[in-house]
């Protein structure tokens, strides 16, 4: 009978391999799916800026459709004034015009635009991009999302990746086991 704390010793630093390799390609696919949760936010809040800061109105760019952005997973576009108070929105939560803490405004005056996830109430999500607007008038735009898909997702990963990490370190504990069993008869 092999001791176990032989076959542990050799097993323990490939278990911490398998952690760290499983650990990293969590970290790097959980960060791809959030970032890309932001692209077709991207080119909404971007389109509308320009559009304002080139005399369009407010109401050409802010959709006609009201979104509960409780419930839906369409896209919606809120116009702050320049004092970060919005004036006009397709989104809303609850009826009512959604609102954004301060420092997004003071973050977007001072680099251009933020990329953020926002949580206005506990279960409500969204991946929303803030960019700025000038001309006649100044503001922000705000183009969000839902991340419930997206989070979905994520909860789908990890337990995938979790299952194949609690597999391989099983699998590579029995192949330990045995190499050592397989060595120590032939000595």
């Amino acid at each position: 009978m092999l001791p176990m704390k032989n076959i542990l010793r050799n097993w323990l630093p490939l278990a911490v391999v398998i952690t760290i390799l499983l650990g990293a390609t969590y970290g790097t696919i959980q960060q791809a799916l959030r970032i890309s949760a932001n692209d077709p936010q991207i080119q909404i809040a971007e389109d509308a800026a320009n559009a304002l800061t080139n005399g369009q109105s407010i109401g050409s760019v802010v959709p006609a459709a009201k979104i509960d952005i409780a419930q839906s997973l369409a896209p919606y576009v809120v116009v702050f004034d320049d004092s970060g108070k919005a004036i006009a929105s397709s989104g809303f939560l609850r009826n009512q015009l959604p609102a954004l803490p301060t420092g997004v405004f003071e973050y977007v005056r001072q680099h251009g635009e933020n990329r953020l996830t926002w949580q206005p109430e506990p279960g409500v999500r969204s991946a929303t991009v803030v960019t700025r607007y000038t001309g006649a008038q100044s503001g922000f735009v705000m183009a969000g999302r839902s991340l419930r898909e997206v989070e979905s997702r994520d909860s789908n990963l990890q337990l995938l990746i979790g299952l194949g990490w609690l597999g391989t370190l099983c699998v590579s504990l029995v192949t330990v086991a045995a190499s050592q069993f397989i060595f120590s008869t032939r000595n």
